[in-house]
């Protein structure tokens, strides 16, 4: 490298650069060798500053945001030298990655619908190069989670500059709230942190973030506390959330179109939605000329809020007054065996069945649990097609990237061997485009989606 850079340096292992030149954003705790200040000025590295990563041949191979505190020592967010991490490039990065959602979603709205980007994921952590961040579009309201130091050091540039480049487009946002509240802020060295981000606060606005924004930013950027219920929408349909006290962000947007998936297979027959959460694919199946829908969850708090958005759609009940959709709390993995087992209960639940949806919560979050999980995801699924009659549907996911496409396959087929079925498949499908894979960085890769016909 020709040019002296402001950075403080990091010289990486062999192994480090072999990923890095792979195109993985990760240097871990070990591959770090040594930590040197900036050529430029002497600055020493410190927890969450922008660093260059060099082999010990001298090869410049990126640079990126220094975490003292984490197995992942450095997460790189660029890997052209003539970038500076200053606020116009941060700028420029939001605008490309909210540009990336109008390009993959904004014409494919349903007829009459909001667009698609009126609720959608804006930045996806590692695969927008913004690591540990992910914020969730819904419709005015951002919802958004940081867990790593070096975005933490950044909300007061990231969070003006975002809403700058939705008003840009014409939306107005109301305000950020912010669900930095997963333990993996521990491994950090961040504390848990939960509510609505503060504009008006010493320090909330960067200085710089209004100059890159040629002024754009002075003045407007006043935000009232809101309400955490909000009414937002989606394939046509409206959802009541709360972003306070649901999981993560309030809502799974990657499943979108998968929803659609479902809803057009819908029609005429009796759905079963395992592990509902606040309803969208029993939504989305109602939507789509079901029947009768069953809604089954562990949380009565999830159930309250489908049933609610039955209701806020007119779902719930058919015109004679007979249920539309019904809502059962219980433990989906002794739930499915019961009523394959016992024909009472299943009629008593709206069966027979002839469409069942699992969306299960991700069964492993690490390599040592998979052969635990692919256990897992092999008997709900045989338990679903136990129960489902010759010409049925099954709609099955993963959602941990730990559990690969190929081992989700694999426990697929085994649980139809168990249940003596063949499967035909209609379609496979992966998470939404909001939640871009990045190739290289298999992190990005979680959701895994299928939809078979029993024959």
């Amino acid at each position: 490298m020709k040019q002296l850079r402001p950075y403080p340096q990091a010289i990486v292992s062999r192994k480090a650069a072999r990923s890095l030149k792979a195109g993985h954003p990760w240097v871990f705790e070990g591959e770090a060798l040594e930590l040197r200040p900036s050529p430029l000025d002497g600055r020493e590295a410190t927890n969450g500053c922008a660093i260059d990563l060099f082999e010990e041949s001298g090869t410049w191979q990126g640079v990126g945001l220094l975490s003292l505190k984490s197995k992942i020592r450095v997460r790189v967010v660029s890997r052209n030298a003539n970038d500076r991490l200053d606020a116009a490039f941060w700028w420029r990065k939001l605008r490309w990655a909210w540009g990336h959602r109008k390009a993959t979603m904004g014409s494919r709205a349903l007829a009459g619908c909001e667009p698609d980007t009126n609720c959608c994921r804006l930045l996806f952590s590692e695969a927008d190069a913004f690591p540990g961040l992910v914020v969730d579009r819904y419709e005015d309201v951002l919802v958004a989670q940081v867990g790593t130091v070096g975005m933490e050091l950044l909300r007061p540039t990231l969070f003006p500059l975002l809403a700058l480049v939705l008003e840009e487009d014409g939306v107005r946002v109301r305000g950020i709230y912010e669900r930095s509240d997963s333990p993996a802020r521990l491994k950090e060295g961040l504390e848990p942190r939960k509510g609505w981000y503060d504009f008006s606060a010493p320090g909330a606005v960067d200085p710089l973030a209004i100059e890159a924004s040629g002024g754009a930013l002075d003045g407007c950027l006043a935000r009232e506390p809101q309400d955490a219920r909000l009414v937002v929408h989606e394939n046509g349909l409206a959802f009541d959330l709360d972003i306070e006290n649901s999981q993560k962000t309030g809502f799974f947007l990657d499943q979108k179109y998968n929803r659609r998936a479902v809803r057009q297979v819908s029609g005429g027959r009796r759905v079963l939605d395992c592990f509902c959460h606040v309803g969208p694919f029993g939504l989305n199946a109602a939507a789509g000329g079901a029947e009768f829908v069953r809604c089954v969850d562990v949380s009565q708090t999830a159930l309250d809020l489908a049933a609610q958005n039955a209701r806020l759609n007119g779902l719930d009940v058919n015109a004679d007054g007979t249920p539309r959709m019904g809502f059962t709390q219980a433990d989906v993995l002794a739930y499915l065996p019961e009523l394959a087992r016992d024909k009472a209960r299943l009629r008593a639940e709206g069966g027979p069945f002839d469409l069942v949806v699992l969306d299960p919560p991700a069964f492993t979050k690490s390599r040592r649990t998979i052969d635990h999980a692919m256990r897992g995801y092999r008997q709900i699924n045989q338990d679903a097609m136990r129960m489902l009659p010759r010409g049925g549907y099954l709609a099955t996911c993963s959602c941990s990237h730990f559990m690969s496409r190929e081992r989700l396959a694999q426990a697929i087929a085994e649980a139809a061997h168990g249940a003596g079925v063949q499967l035909r498949q209609v379609e496979e499908r992966q998470q939404a485009p909001d939640h871009p894979i990045l190739w290289g960085v298999p992190e990005t890769h979680y959701l895994d989606f299928f939809i078979f016909q029993l024959v």
